[in-house]
């Protein structure tokens, strides 16, 4: 008569502490890293999207900056429009990331990544920096052009890569307002036109083009509560040297991309079903 030996059973206990934070960081990061790939098949778009921050510099910022009709100060309109203009071409690339992840549920992609081990926020965190990162380049592109066209940004080095940070701040941000629209309309047309109706608004309704002094009052309680309006105040202070209070603008940027990203990450599974 033969005995079986006993199967002995291990378990594994899930990673805690240091170890699940890390994981979740590499996760993030495995994320990011597939959205930024998918530049290989299209690596075109980088450029054509310089084209529209080009024509508001030339054609709007030249103009205003003969007509002298907006006071900026010591600065030029020219040096003064081109923070603003950075941070709307970066707006614009993350404020339709929810058509994207709207494509990635029809495909039968987003399915597949929410049954992984990976939360709900490691794959909209890694989204939204994603935006930020390929939002990047639009601060390269516009402080080159600005440099051709002698607008007076700074040279700094230091200064220009902590614009690229705050880009990718409020990239974040935008990107998962964009997400937490998908979780909610669920259809790429009505995303694209609520992707169309916001963005026009949210640029108008911030410090991009005028200062806030000129706003009339309801206009400077819209700026007040706009994140885009913190996003330009720290890119001016940072690329033009205009004073602001630099860690208010970056705090609201951090708070409103982490409360971005809470909101989109409960809204995932709803788009999902």
């Amino acid at each position: 008569m033969s005995v079986e030996p006993r199967t002995r059973i291990e378990l594994v206990r899930a990673p805690r502490g240091w170890r699940r934070a890390r994981g979740l960081f590499v996760r993030m990061g495995a994320f990011a890293l597939v959205e930024l790939q998918k530049l290989r098949h299209d690596n075109t778009e980088l450029f054509t999207r310089l084209v529209q921050p080009a024509l508001w510099l030339l054609i709007f910022g030249q103009t205003f900056s003969r007509l002298r009709v907006i006071d900026t100060g010591d600065v030029s309109y020219l040096a003064f429009l081109a923070p603003g203009i950075i941070a709307q071409s970066a707006m614009f690339i993350s404020i339709f990331y929810g058509i994207q992840i709207i494509w990635d549920r029809d495909a039968g992609i987003l399915a597949k990544l929410m049954v992984t081990p990976a939360p709900a926020s490691a794959l909209v965190t890694g989204k939204a920096f994603a935006a930020g990162i390929r939002s990047v380049v639009q601060v390269i592109g516009v402080v080159a052009l600005a440099y051709l066209l002698r607008a007076g940004l700074t040279v700094n080095p230091l200064r220009i890569l902590g614009a690229m940070g705050v880009v990718v701040l409020g990239s974040a941000f935008f990107a998962c307002l964009s997400m937490m629209l998908a979780g909610l309309v669920r259809h790429r047309d009505r995303m694209m036109g609520i992707g169309q109706a916001i963005t026009m608004p949210l640029f108008f309704a911030s410090n991009a083009l005028y200062p806030v002094d000129v706003m009339p009052g309801w206009l400077r309680w819209l700026s007040a509560v706009n994140p885009l309006s913190y996003e330009v105040n720290a890119l001016r202070g940072l690329l033009i040297g205009t004073p602001t209070n630099g860690f208010l603008d970056v705090a609201v940027l951090i708070v409103a991309a982490v409360a971005g990203i809470a909101v989109a990450s409960s809204l995932m599974r709803r788009l999902v079903h």
